[in-house]
């Protein structure tokens, strides 16, 4: 053991030799490509390299027996995490429906040190910690950039080791710290060079150290009943297009493999968003100064407005229908302010509404806001000069123009199943709508239809001891139309930034009763606090306004204390919810969301008292997952509110659930507190 430290101290001191040579300046990149699993890496090995932040990647590999379905991302610096799922080809699951066996697994690397002139990028790598861990290890890998080649040399076991990595169906197991012994004496070496003349292609080869006739997996009995004939793979790599990348490679000494992938930045729109100004016609420069603003407001959209004059101030409120951030529906509003104020106002107060409700109040003299649209001030210059608030509950009377009292939105579904006894993929493909009417302010009747022509959802499992969400396929089987919601929702705000929220009707698909919270922020909106809960029965499947009749639970409660820290520096909010779930179990779920101009990824993980649960599947389970918001203005090429979420968690537990929520006021306060408004004042005149 105490040999193996030394070679890979050696080895490390090997990299730092070649750091005196000529390198790239370029960081990880170009050399962060996947493996075939789909981390990143050379073919079956990894690299120290991973993807830059904000970045993700999706693709298919097969190098026979494997099929390799992957995605990979990098929510923060140096942090990669993926996800696959590895079917073996030819290898029939235990139950016929299923096909052939397939395995899910989660893999995480994290670069502790970048690449330096005398350091080379040095990563931690955790494959499959949890679950059946047939294709797990823990490793360290070191990588060195000498422009055009990288060279990488790593340590690992499990997969990469002389034996395979026990199963853990609860909790994780990381050999690497929990018993470092046992870790040394289990891994092996792996190393490799990539060679990247040009950045449309590069060249690869390693040594793999696996040894498939040991490791235990679904393919050893029929495919590896020998030591593969090579342990060096060779492999090239071709990017047609920046964001795609085809690679063929030559593994194993006798196979053939071939790996295609699509690469984004998230923080980068597909198409530029753009917005054409608002450009006033000649002939209404004459009409009153109300008539011009409403005009040109409602044309740029907004709704809901009203302009009055009070002495030698212009107030003007108007609800953003259409911006995604509010310092950006700001600017435009401002733009045509500046145009079309007269001489004798002194001050501008726009006041931006959410449904009637005032969420964000901006100030500035009309001088100042002249001069930062002819020039003559600098956006940074304009913004201390100016002053956003948000503690405002009312706006100035008069009439308001364009009041939106309906409004309807429609989008297509997507929703994937996996991992039933049935059949491994399950899912529904269709659309959703809903209708909005707001009779007053705050007020919203909600009306929401889902239309699924293609569904292959069922199951052979039965629901479990208290079934809150383990029943959801009789909800979803064979049901080509369901009613999704019918309810009304009301939101309040009061002085000091204080929310309340009421709802009550069909609240989603499976719960119909009364839902409520109240909720304010804190330190500027740093801190978000409050309290919610609901009372609900269950739906009966099939019937759009039926309701259960279940003598032994009549009714589901639940009560919380919900969080959520802010971190703009670093675009992360953290929520924590403590309580009462709707089994009945009690604790905790905390979400980790991270934000990237609008796409925000999530992941959760709870922890609450499951022994009210007398199955085996529930009990001791810590609910998980993860979600992708995605919002529709970057493949639209235009400002846009909507977005899509989309869910990947277990359908088959009931620990840790709550009812799905319409408009959560954490949600709805958003980006629009002090502390993101002040981050987002960058964008007050960026389309992106």
């Amino acid at each position: 053991m105490r040999l193996k430290l030394i070679i890979l101290f050696v080895s490390i001191l090997f990299f730092t030799f070649f750091s005196y040579m000529p390198r790239s300046f370029s960081g990880d990149e170009p050399f962060t490509c996947p493996a075939n699993w789909g981390g990143t890496g050379l073919m079956e090995t990894p690299t120290a390299r991973v993807i830059k932040e904000g970045g993700y990647r999706v693709g298919i590999s097969n190098i026979d027996p494997y099929w390799y379905y992957y995605g990979a991302v990098s929510p923060l610096k140096g942090l990669e995490i993926a996800g696959r799922i590895t079917k073996v080809e030819g290898v029939p699951a235990l139950t016929a429906d299923y096909g052939d066996t397939k395995d899910k697994a989660i893999d995480l690397k994290y670069r502790f040190c970048a690449e330096s002139k005398y350091i080379p990028a040095l990563s931690l790598g955790i494959m499959d910690p949890h679950g059946t861990r047939k294709y797990a290890s823990q490793y360290l890998v070191a990588s060195k950039q000498i422009y055009p080649f990288d060279f990488t040399i790593g340590f690992g076991n499990g997969r990469f080791g002389k034996r395979p990595l026990p199963s853990k169906p609860k909790g994780i197991k990381l050999e690497i710290f929990s018993d470092t012994d046992d870790w040394l004496s289990d891994s092996q070496f792996f190393y490799g060079i990539q060679f990247a003349p040009s950045e449309k292609y590069a060249f690869m080869v390693e040594y793999s150290p696996i040894q498939y006739h040991k490791t235990g997996d679904p393919a050893q009995k029929k495919y590896f009943k020998e030591p593969v004939p090579s342990k060096f793979n060779f492999g090239f790599r071709w990017k047609p297009f920046k964001w795609s990348e085809i690679d063929l490679s030559y593994q194993r000494g006798n196979q053939l493999g071939i790996n295609f992938s699509v690469a984004f930045d998230m923080k980068k729109p597909f198409v530029p968003i753009y917005d054409h100004p608002y450009r006033e016609r000649q002939n209404h420069r004459s009409d009153p100064l109300y008539d011009r603003i409403v005009r040109a407001l409602y044309a740029s959209g907004f709704s809901d407005i009203g302009v009055e004059e009070i002495g030698d101030e212009l107030w003007v409120d108007a609800q953003n229908n259409k911006y995604y951030y509010s310092p950006r529906a700001i600017g435009v509003a401002l733009s045509i302010l500046a145009d079309m104020a007269p001489e004798n106002i002194r001050e501008i107060h726009l006041i931006l509404k959410s449904n009637g409700i005032p969420i964000v109040e901006f100030m500035a003299t009309r001088e100042d806001v002249v001069d930062l649209f002819s020039k003559k001030l600098t956006l940074n210059e304009f913004l201390y000069l100016s002053e956003i608030n948000t503690d405002i509950n009312k706006t100035p009377g008069g009439k308001k123009i364009h009041r939106k009292f309906f409004d309807y939105g429609i989008k297509p579904l997507f929703r994937v199943f996996l991992n039933d006894p049935s059949g491994f993929f399950k899912y529904r493909l269709g659309v959703s709508g809903w209708s909005g009417f707001h009779p007053w302010k705050g007020a919203s009747f909600i009306a929401g239809i889902e239309g699924y022509p293609v569904n292959t959802v069922s199951t052979t499992n039965k629901p479990l001891s208290i079934p809150v969400r383990s029943d959801i396929v009789s909800y979803q089987e064979k049901k080509n139309v369901a009613l999704e919601r019918l309810m009304y929702d009301q939101i309040q705000k009061t002085k000091h930034d204080i929310y309340m929220r009421a709802s009550a009707g069909l609240l989603e698909v499976q719960y119909a009763g009364l839902d409520g919270e109240i909720a304010m922020p804190l330190l500027s909106g740093r801190l978000m606090v409050g309290l919610g809960g609901s009372f609900v029965k269950k739906r009966e499947p099939g019937e759009p306004f039926g309701l259960k009749d279940n003598p032994v639970k009549k009714h589901y409660t639940t009560a919380f204390f919900n969080a959520r820290l802010n971190i703009p520096e670093q675009e992360i909010s953290i929520d924590l919810k403590t309580g009462r779930f709707l089994a009945g179990d009690r604790g905790s779920r905390i979400t980790i969301s991270k934000f990237f101009n609008g796409v925000i990824l999530s992941a959760w993980y709870s922890s609450t008292n499951t022994d009210i649960f007398s199955d085996v599947h529930n009990r001791g389970y810590h609910d998980k997952g993860i979600a992708l918001t995605i919002p529709v203005r970057p493949v639209k090429g235009a400002d846009t509110k909507t977005t899509n979420r989309g869910d990947i968690a277990p359908w088959t537990r009931d620990v840790a659930q709550d009812i799905d929520h319409f408009k959560p006021l954490f949600d709805n306060m958003g980006r629009n507190s002090k502390i993101y408004l002040d981050k987002d004042k960058k964008r007050f005149n960026n389309h992106n």
